[in-house]
């Protein structure tokens, strides 16, 4: 996809002119522009218009999409034959769940007053639209704003390895729903925690002007930008920060987020630093015992119990109203035996984000913090505290 997004004016979203917009479009670009953007709509916000995506024909040949909820906002460009220029707000799942259902090819699209006539073959849909001086403006950052170019493809999956610990969206410690990103000379750390466990990594980045950014940002706007990363096709995107926003940025997409401030928990320096026992397991097997194990779980606890013992490792869940499952794995373990119980969910979550054959898990006691590592040379830590065996 051609940028459109880079010609924006005046670093803002400026609404002020409307028209009887009509253009043609492939399926298929349309389609993969409208995930991108449908992210940031709200479908439940007070404002009816946070639940459309702006479509606006910027130029002949080019359309800018806009979705935002106020906390985030998305913007993408896509090619198309534009016949007149104008703008129009349309419902993000309604608009969704008719192209995805048409036939490859050319779609037209013809706007009278606020109804958007939408033609592929013989298929034909009328929507109704909300004007586009109904949507809020979106504020960019502008190239002055602290700018820093890094890799993607390490900030992806730095993401994916270590963003998904933060706590829920509704956490009593809303700080703690954050992630860290610290970007210093050529390294790039992502840190998350819920207080029940950590997920650190580290990647090796290109850092042109060796330029350093600490933020916090919501878990969620993360978890998003990875999903719409696959639309993008750079091998780097711009980072821009300003008071409270961060802006990423790419030939194609731009994503607009607050950021969250506070000091967040030192968690380097929880992180032990010796164990006495230490089980190699294969990644594979373990998440299969784990699934299986997991069928006969407490739902209220989530508990399933660890015995390492002999180059053994045993698997344990009980509910007392349904009854208990067990299974078993070989193991590298040749420690003195122990038994540790951990939320199960905790540690799939972990062996499924990360890329690699073999884990190390690291013990001290039942109830001392567990570390988890990868059997390779990847800079990944992931903490979890045990549960108590009653």
């Amino acid at each position: 996809m051609e940028s459109g997004v880079m010609e924006l004016e005046n670093n803002s979203v400026n609404n002020s002119s409307t028209g009887d917009l009509s253009f043609q479009v492939e399926k298929e670009i349309l389609l993969n522009g409208l995930k991108i953007v449908e992210r940031a709509t709200a479908q439940k916000g007070l404002q009816p218009v946070l639940a459309n995506i702006l479509i606006d024909a910027v130029d002949k040949n080019k359309l800018n999409l806009y979705a935002t909820d106020f906390d985030l906002s998305i913007i993408t460009s896509i090619e198309a034959q534009v016949s007149n220029i104008g703008k129009i707000t349309l419902p993000a799942k309604k608009l969704l769940d008719i192209v995805s259902r048409l036939n490859d090819g050319i779609i037209s699209f013809e706007l009278n007053s606020n109804i958007m006539t939408i033609k592929s073959g013989k298929s034909k849909f009328d929507i109704i639209g909300i004007s586009a001086m109904e949507f809020p403006k979106i504020d960019l950052l502008s190239e002055e704003d602290n700018e820093v170019e890094i890799d993607l493809k390490p900030l992806i999956i730095g993401i994916k390895e270590a963003g998904f610990a933060a706590a829920s969206y509704e956490s009593n410690n809303n700080l703690l729903s954050g992630v860290v990103c610290d970007i210093n000379k050529n390294v790039l750390e992502i840190a998350s925690t819920d207080g029940n466990r950590l997920s650190r990594a580290r990647k090796i980045i290109t850092n042109k002007d060796d330029k350093s950014i600490k933020l916090i940002v919501p878990a969620k706007v993360l978890q998003e930008f990875l999903k719409i990363s696959y639309f993008i096709d750079e091998d780097t995107v711009k980072l821009y920060t300003k008071n409270n926003k961060i802006m990423i940025k790419s030939e194609n997409v731009i994503m607009i987020s607050n950021i969250m401030n506070g000091q967040y928990p030192q968690y380097n320096q929880l992180i032990p630093q010796t164990f006495p026992k230490e089980a190699k397991v294969n990644v594979s097997k373990i998440i299969s015992a784990l699934e299986r194990v997991s069928t006969m779980v407490n739902e209220k606890t989530s508990i399933v119990k660890f015995n390492f013992v002999d180059n053994r490792l045993y698997l344990m869940a009980d509910t007392p109203e349904s009854g208990n499952s067990q299974d078993e794995i070989d193991i590298s373990y040749s420690g003195e035996e122990i038994l540790i119980a951990f939320n199960y969910r905790y540690l799939l979550e972990c062996f499924k984000n990360i890329d690699a054959e073999d884990m190390i898990i690291c013990m001290n006691t039942n109830l001392s913090a567990t570390v988890i590592k990868p059997d390779n040379d990847e800079d990944f830590i992931y903490l979890v505290m045990p549960v108590q065996i009653r």
